[in-house]
Formats: structure tokens, C-alpha cells, sequence
């Protein structure tokens, strides 16, 4: 992988489209700075459809195009998929040595994910299970899992070596204290998230109804974030 000036950003998402939801106007942001950001989708999107003539065998390659294709809007460096089955995502040493493994070939000074923290997102919404997974496998492979040789030690031997990340982003929290101004990049972002036909066509409500969940009172559009910044 080339080196790049900046070091590289990467986004780990649950399911396609939930790093365009949480965090294309950062993603944007830092590849026209010309940083690498990545994207990393830990499961197949096989249940992501209310298209009862949808099957699983059509659907899988087909959120894998689309995620490829939100990604390429977004002007991101690549896009891995570890296509754990959508819905049923289990933390355990496979899934965190899944997640170890990424950091470790990426090198990111920033990680982006899902926060896992609450269950119940501003009194409206159910944070789903893969979504909790996600977060919290990715927070321990940052911190200690990916910065210990000790630690899947059988990466040494494939020239990965230890990495340690300096700054978090959590996406989907209740507790933000950080936010990244899109309101130049907002109609990419929503030309990103279109990308994903299959999940949401050309519905002009769906375009409505994301453009204001972005929109802060001041009229601007935020991405909000729990920021972590790791010192040591």
C-alpha cells in the first residue's frame, strides 16, 4: 500500500451503508485533504431488505456493489468485507482477530465506528445488536488487542505488526463532543447513501428526512461523533 502524507482513517461499519450514515462527510472531508480512508463492513447485509422477492443469493453481491459504488462517491481508498452473517454477529476471538488484522494492514491513526454504549438512541430508535457488536469489538481491538505483539502473535510472522490508534470517532451516540461541519459536503453524503439502491430506491422521502436528521439548529449540517483521543 503506498504511503500517504496523512495517515490513513478507517471506518468499521456493521452493515453496508452505516459508515455513509455515520460518517461520509468526514470520509469526504479527509480524502479531498488527500488522506486514505477505508472502509471495513463486518457483515453480508442478507437481511437487509423488506423485498419479500429478494432473495439472499441476490441480495449479498448486490450490498457489496453498492457499498463498492458509496465508497467510490465518497472517494474512499477501499472497501474490505468480512461477510459475517447480517444479524446474528458474535464477539469473539475470531471476530476480534477479524477486526486486529484490519488495523494492523491499515495503520489508521483514526478509527470511526458504531457506538455501542446504549441501547436506546434518543428515545427513538433501537440500536441493532450487530451495530453493538461492531462498536465494541472495534474498541477493544484499538485498545489493547491491536497494539500487543502478544496478541494474535501469528500476525508477526505475516509482517503485520502492532499498531496502535490515536483517535476514535463513535458515530450514533448519545453523549457527542465532536462535530465535523458538512454542510459543504451534505449532498454527497446523500448521493453516497443513494448509492444503495436496494435499501432505499430514489424516494424523495427518504432524501428529505436524512437531510434534516443532519441538520443542526443553526441551519448548518453536522456529523456528530463521541471523540476519543488515546495519549499514550
Amino acid at each position: 500500500m503506498p504511503e500517504s502524507i496523512l495517515a490513513p482513517a478507517l471506518v468499521v461499519a456493521a452493515h453496508p451503508d452505516d459508515g455513509d450514515f455515520g460518517a461520509a462527510g468526514y470520509a469526504l472531508q479527509q480524502a479531498a485533504r488527500g488522506r486514505d480512508v477505508f472502509f471495513l463492513v463486518c457483515t453480508n447485509g442478507a437481511k437487509g431488505t423488506s423485498d419479500r422477492t429478494m432473495t439472499r443469493e441476490r441480495l449479498v453481491p448486490l450490498r457489496r456493489q453498492e457499498q463498492r459504488e458509496a465508497c467510490r462517491r465518497m472517494g474512499a481508498r477501499d472497501v474490505f468485507f468480512l461477510d459475517n452473517e447480517d444479524g446474528e454477529l458474535v464477539y469473539d476471538r475470531r471476530f476480534l482477530e477479524q477486526l486486529v488484522r484490519c488495523i494492523r494492514t491499515v495503520r489508521p491513526e483514526t478509527v470511526l465506528t458504531h457506538d455501542p454504549t446504549d441501547i436506546i438512541m434518543r428515545d427513538s430508535f433501537i440500536n441493532h445488536p450487530d451495530h453493538r457488536t461492531t462498536g465494541t469489538a472495534s474498541l477493544d481491538a484499538v485498545y489493547p488487542t491491536a497494539r500487543d505483539h502478544l496478541n494474535f502473535p501469528e500476525h508477526l510472522a505475516e509482517g503485520l505488526e502492532p499498531h496502535k490508534v490515536r483517535e476514535v470517532l463513535l458515530w450514533g451516540t448519545n453523549q457527542p463532543n465532536f462535530d465535523v461541519d458538512i454542510t459543504a459536503e451534505v449532498d454527497r453524503k446523500i448521493e453516497a447513501l443513494t448509492a444503495h439502491v436496494s435499501q432505499f430506491g430514489s424516494r424523495d422521502d427518504f432524501i428529505s428526512f436524512v437531510r434534516e436528521g443532519w441538520r443542526s439548529d443553526d441551519g448548518r449540517y453536522l456529523e456528530r461523533f463521541r471523540r476519543i483521543e488515546l495519549r499514550f
